[in-house]
């Protein structure tokens, strides 16, 4: 629950924005300040937060929707919050030195905007925000475009590859305005769930990259680094170009969740896509067991993740418990103190899935993601040229030229995948093992890619949960604070 608030001053830029000025026609806002972190500008608030420690009492300061670019195109989603706390149960705290917990709430590649917020975050990431402040972290939690947006002329402004474009100046923000903003903006760490898991991969994976120049020269963002430390990425929704071929290899056995099958024809030659494409990776397993490829990656996810996870929940269960969830489960056993299951009975287990197919570029057009790749007035584009081809009837049809710049830009899998030397050395990632908005293999590459280049990793699936499950948030935040340099 949030106290009794007392309000000190508000920046000029922060002070419009929270009356409600917007720019959804373009740039009619113009250029927004110098970028400077208005150090006096904070009000004082006070939040009661729950903690698995028990409840904490925190007083901290509190800076609302500060415009990250000079030239914004829209600067209700083009601005940050920050929250610093200064005391915890009373106590001072200094938290000049701490790490920055970049939040980010995105969800279907929709738009975020902070300027009406009234606190620490109660969004998408709010039980990551609200414990990093809890813990002493300086919370920043970003505004970004998304695939919604629609000026008066009917253009389509939040599409690809704008919201990590967004992100990536939001951290220059902060990172340009080192000394005067709280918090050490060399631990800068990124934390979204789906759409914004995938995003937060994406800036973990692709720092200072020089591909996003344009687009940030555009907005006039700030002349700084947009490497981070750290990315946390709770069912990431990303490698999107090859999401389709993945989610049949990993769900095309089970029907929707309405009984219907999908055409099995179709599941396999998208499988058999996957598998390809698996194969050209090349990626070993962490765990040393050997190669993941499409015959090998149900057994290294069963015996890695998914059967250790079902151990730990059945064994928490009284035994009356644990006879009565085996009853209703028969595809799991039990034996010898631990969970009992192959590939095939974890997704028999699972029963259904939640997407058709194609499960991202939809035939009709249909998908959050072809969405995502619209362009000027175009709502909605292809990205893939099986889709493309299929929906069309014309087997030689060509993508609209500019969409292998776009899907460059928007997968962090290539800069993984050559090492890209600005990329964020440590990373957490988590999905829930009942999540079928995409394939366990999305979660795992990234794992995998990320350990294969040397990279401290923590990868944990969470057993029987769904889409967005967080259930070690407490955990995230100590391995924060306990990150070596």
């Amino acid at each position: 629950m949030i106290g009794r608030r007392t309000f000190m001053t508000r920046g000029a830029a922060g002070a419009a924005l929270a009356s409600g000025l917007a720019a959804p026609a373009g740039r009619a806002l113009g250029r927004q300040g110098d970028l400077v972190f208005p150090t006096g500008a904070f009000q004082i608030r006070r939040a009661r937060i729950a903690t698995p420690a028990g409840d904490v009492m925190v007083t901290y300061r509190f800076w609302r929707a500060l415009p990250y670019v000079a030239d914004p195109v829209d600067a209700r989603h083009q601005s940050l919050n920050v929250c610093v706390p200064v005391e915890i149960n009373n106590v001072a705290i200094d938290a000049g030195a701490a790490p920055i917990l970049l939040a980010t709430a995105m969800g279907g590649y929709a738009p975020i905007s902070v300027a009406d917020a009234d606190g620490v975050s109660a969004g998408r990431m709010a039980l990551n925000a609200r414990l990093g402040l809890a813990a002493g972290l300086v919370v920043v939690e970003p505004g970004l475009r998304g695939r919604t947006l629609v000026d008066r002329n009917g253009v389509h402004y939040g599409v690809a590859p704008a919201a990590i474009v967004d992100l990536k100046a939001a951290v220059r923000y902060l990172r340009a305005n080192a000394g005067r903003v709280p918090g050490n903006v060399e631990r800068i760490v990124s934390a979204g769930s789906s759409a914004g898991g995938a995003v937060s991969a994406l800036l973990g994976a692709s720092g200072d990259s020089p591909l996003y120049a344009r687009h940030l020269a555009e907005l006039g963002a700030a002349d700084a680094s947009d490497a981070i430390f750290a990315a946390g990425a709770w069912c990431p929704i990303t490698d999107l170009e090859n999401a389709d071929g993945a989610y049949e290899w990993c769900w095309g056995a089970n029907p929707l969740e309405d009984g219907r099958r999908v055409d099995p024809a179709l599941s396999a030659e998208l499988a058999a896509g996957f598998a390809a494409y698996q194969a050209g990776l090349g990626l070993p397993a962490p765990d040393g067991s050997g190669p993941l490829t499409a015959d090998s990656y149900g057994r290294w996810l069963v015996g890695a993740l998914l059967r250790p996870a079902a151990t730990a929940r059945l064994a928490a269960m009284s035994e009356i418990e644990r006879a009565a969830y085996l009853f209703r489960n028969p595809t799991i056993g039990w034996g010898d103190g631990g969970a009992a299951f192959d590939w095939p009975g974890f997704v028999a287990h699972i029963g259904t899935r939640l997407k058709p197919a194609p499960a991202f570029d939809a035939l009709d057009l249909s998908s959050i993601e072809n969405a995502l790749f619209g362009r000027g007035t175009t709502k909605a584009r292809h990205f893939t040229p099986f889709s493309l081809r299929l929906a069309t009837g014309d087997g030689a049809a060509r993508l609209d030229p500019d969409l292998a710049e776009t899907l460059r830009l928007m997968n962090p899998m290539p800069f993984l995948a050559e090492a890209h030397p600005g990329r964020a050395r440590h990373w957490w990632i988590r999905n829930g093992a009942a999540d079928t908005h995409t394939s366990h293999s999305v979660a795992g590459n990234l794992a995998a890619m990320a350990a294969r280049n040397g990279d401290r990793v923590t990868y944990r699936i969470y057993w029987d949960a769904g889409h967005v499950a967080n259930e070690d948030a407490g955990a995230f935040i100590d391995w924060i604070r306990a990150l070596p340099g």
